[in-house]
């Protein structure tokens, strides 16, 4: 008697992922509910102000010793002027770099007609700032950024002094890169007061006797 070979039934094998829909949605509402979002960052920039009762005397009240223009130019060039600029003195425009020894040596190093180092004074305070942040667990957050913003506002150990001013200007043939990198030296050399100013007819007659290409 022959036995003939039995044939296995073949089972499917099929599985719901229905469920997991349901499963993925409250993992995303539980997420979102317990994961706090971060906070939008944002530069800190000081504009010029449009209050017509403002005069150009009280504009232009921060001495020229005090203050330092930077000009973001094409081909990634950057150049500087210590004090206001003035197209009838050409060798007051001077060539640096984006390196650490380049724009901001010049920030960090500007002596002002009084023989005063203000960028330095600055971050000295904010350094002390540092390490008491460091070593105070009282010493908040919160505590910490109004002290330095009255560092950076020329309040240092209960005296007023001047600060530097910095002048940032970009040209036409400059990258937005460039922008940034003078506002992140801002950030570095802890400047507080520094404006984004728009090239002048001034700025182009200095350029133009340098020869050189804004």
């Amino acid at each position: 008697m022959a036995i003939g070979k039995s044939k296995q039934k073949k089972v499917e094998t099929r599985v719901d992922f229905t469920p997991m829909v349901d499963m993925m949605m409250l993992l995303i509402t539980f997420f979102m509910l317990c994961t706090s979002l971060s906070k939008p960052q944002s530069m800190e920039l000081s504009m010029p102000s449009n209050d017509k009762n403002i005069t150009d005397e009280d504009r232009n009240a921060t001495k020229a010793s005090y203050t330092i223009t930077i000009y973001c130019c094409a081909n990634d060039q950057v150049y500087y002027v210590a004090g206001l600029p003035d197209p009838n003195t050409p060798d007051c425009l001077k060539k640096t770099s984006w390196a650490p020894d380049g724009i901001r040596k010049v920030l960090i190093n500007h002596e002002t007609e009084d023989g005063t180092i203000p960028v330095q004074d600055v971050m000295r305070a904010k350094e002390k700032l540092d390490q008491k942040k460091m070593t105070d667990l009282s010493f908040t957050q919160e505590m910490y950024d109004k002290e330095l913003a009255k560092i950076k506002a020329g309040e240092i150990g209960g005296q007023k002094i001047n600060t530097l001013t910095v002048i940032i200007k970009a040209s036409d043939k400059s990258t937005y890169k460039n922008l940034v990198d003078a506002l992140d030296e801002m950030q570095i050399c802890s400047i507080g007061k520094y404006v984004i100013d728009t090239v002048k007819d001034t700025d182009v007659k200095l350029f133009e006797k340098n020869g050189i290409e804004l």
